[in-house]
């Protein structure tokens, strides 16, 4: 039980950090960013460059793909989201332009890194083992504990500082928050490029335990979705406790159901359809309509 809850916490922690900014993106300007696993993609791999590639230490791989992710999310939503939200009243145009934006960004990581698996060195060395009940490689621990702070630090931003508030008055009320002087295109690019961020540093993080493909873009995608139809969509309290939820339900699923072959993610799905079906807003979010 005890190794259950730890690593279903350790995956947790990852999967409410990749759900905090899709979410962040989805309240400020009602955009289903389908290249936000990606932008995970494209974050491990600049890691995984300047670390391995480049000599670095890691920390200056993990500061180099939050701004690089940054600085590509800001220009996403400066130059092609905002212009397309300006001249289409159809919500459907951005979706669109979202998962166009994935194939291209596929395309570029293809043409830059190529298809191959690529990681860096551990970051720490040695396993944890606490009488044989729980075993976890210090990496691991390392890795959980600088989510966990991360998503702490997202939190007292977007509560105690000026550009956090504006932010949430935004998705709170996006004609209001502009009536009392918030400057909306400022602050929906600010909040693009934090979501993108966030991804960034997940991929970042993650290249040192499990690596990085061209191919994890998809599935990290879904799994965000997921999150956020658990939690609640656009709600970051939701997407927080939806990653945790997700994290545990995975490592429940990955402990219990092995005998019986893959098929955590087919009993995940079932037990989402049917949480749907009852509570289509998700745990915490407001019913539609």
């Amino acid at each position: 039980m005890e190794q259950i809850l730890a690593n279903g916490l350790y995956l947790g922690a990852q999967y409410a950090l990749i759900a905090l900014g899709l979410t962040l993106i989805f309240s400020l300007m009602n955009v289903l960013n389908f290249a936000h696993g990606q932008m995970y993609v494209l974050g491990g791999f600049v890691t995984y460059t300047v670390v391995s590639q480049l000599g670095m230490p890691f920390i200056v791989g993990l500061l180099a793909s939050a701004v690089t992710l940054a600085v590509v999310g800001g220009l996403i939503e400066r130059y092609l989201f905002r212009t397309v939200i300006r001249r289409s009243h159809r919500e459907e145009s951005t979706m669109l332009l979202a998962a166009g934006i994935a194939f291209f960004l596929d395309a570029v990581i293809l043409l830059a890194f190529g298809e191959k698996q690529r990681g860096v060195p551990k970051i720490i060395n040695g396993v944890f083992n606490w009488d044989f009940r729980l075993i976890m490689p210090y990496d691991r621990i390392l890795i959980g504990a600088l989510a966990i702070a991360l998503i702490a630090a997202f939190i007292l931003f977007m509560q105690y500082s000026t550009a956090g508030r504006a932010m949430r008055a935004l998705a709170q009320d996006r004609v209001a928050a502009q009536l009392m002087g918030v400057d909306v295109n400022r602050y929906s690019t600010l909040g693009f490029a934090l979501g993108a961020m966030l991804a960034g540093l997940v991929g970042g993080l993650l290249v040192t335990i499990t690596g990085i493909n061209l191919g994890m873009g998809g599935p990290t995608s879904i799994k965000a979705f997921m999150m956020i139809m658990i939690g609640g969509a656009g709600v970051i309290s939701g997407a927080i406790a939806g990653g945790f939820i997700l994290g545990m339900m995975e490592s429940v699923g990955l402990t219990v159901l092995a005998a019986y072959g893959d098929i955590t993610y087919l009993a995940i799905f079932v037990l989402l359809m049917v949480f749907l079906a009852f509570r289509p807003q998700g745990l915490m979010g407001k019913p539609w309509g």
